[in-house]
């Protein structure tokens, strides 16, 4: 097993670790592992049309983010393992350039949480 297949290994592993980890995170949330008790908030009720539309915002605005950085992703790991190709020891600046592109999950994890705790 040559270099870059190892490094393509490497990088795909780790996307498919925190894409699992940041779903079972959101699933948790929205099932209400995380909820507190209704005795301990004094939140108003919402209507439900609303808290619909809510959830929906949430699941767009984590799954555009998951699928942005998954294009993105894409497009830079392939100039990525071009680049390792011909120059191995850019390797490491490679990774920083992926991990960028992962920064848009993490972004549409943290947008869905914030919507989630409106309603």
């Amino acid at each position: 097993m040559n270099e870059q297949s190892k490094f393509k290994r490497l990088v795909s592993l780790r996307m498919m670790f925190m894409l699992v980890i940041m779903a079972i995170l959101f699933l948790l949330s929205v099932s209400g592992v995380f909820a507190q008790t209704a005795e301990a908030t004094t939140v108003p009720t919402v209507v439900p049309e609303v808290q619909k539309f809510g959830l929906l915002a949430a699941a767009i605005a984590f799954g555009m983010g998951a699928l942005g950085a998954g294009i993105a992703i894409s497009n830079v790991g392939a100039a990525a393992m071009g680049a390792i190709g011909e120059k191995p020891e850019i390797a490491g600046q490679a990774l920083i350039f992926i991990a960028l592109a992962e920064g848009l999950v993490v972004f549409g994890f943290i947008t869905a949480l914030m919507i989630l705790g409106k309603i």
